[in-house]
């Protein structure tokens, strides 16, 4: 049509798919015309802004010709949809999911501790060079913790 623009979605993944869009379409009409069926668990981010409002215009959010948008598929709301009442259902938001990656540094934490400890009682086994590799990754898994949890 000769009023319509081309928009580009791009997911996280890289990947990008071209839509053919009105400037007088809705952000929930684009999302029911490219993502039928899950229109609950698809966000747009345009120019770091969440469209969260599903009746806005493309034209009043200044989406023109050749604009990206930026597409992020949730699995929470399918998972929320068959969950039971929020009220009845134990809440754990704050808590973190048990992987390998989350326990890797207590992990690390309790063999560098035991280590130390072995240092200390028992001097006589460790040499000049071997406390001094000690001390040296001790000092690095300190700033690497500090890096990556001290915001």
């Amino acid at each position: 049509c000769s009023d319509c623009i081309t928009v580009r979605l791009k997911f996280l993944n890289d990947t990008e798919e071209v839509a053919v869009v009105r400037p007088e379409d809705t952000v929930g009409g684009l999302k029911s015309k490219y993502f039928p069926g899950q229109e609950s668990q698809m966000k747009f981010i345009y120019r770091g802004q969440l469209l969260q409002d599903q009746g806005r215009t493309l034209r009043s959010l200044h989406i023109t010709d050749n604009c990206v948008i930026h597409c992020h598929r949730s699995r929470n709301v399918t998972a929320a949809a068959t969950l039971p009442d929020p009220g009845t259902a134990a809440s754990d938001t704050g808590s973190f999911p048990l992987g390998v990656g989350n326990l890797l540094v207590p992990a690390v934490m309790v063999v560098l501790a035991a280590v130390w400890y072995f240092r200390i009682n028992y001097r006589q086994l460790f040499s000049t060079p071997a406390t001094l590799s000690l001390i040296g990754v001790t000092v690095l898994f300190t700033f690497l913790v500090f890096g990556m949890y001290g915001q």
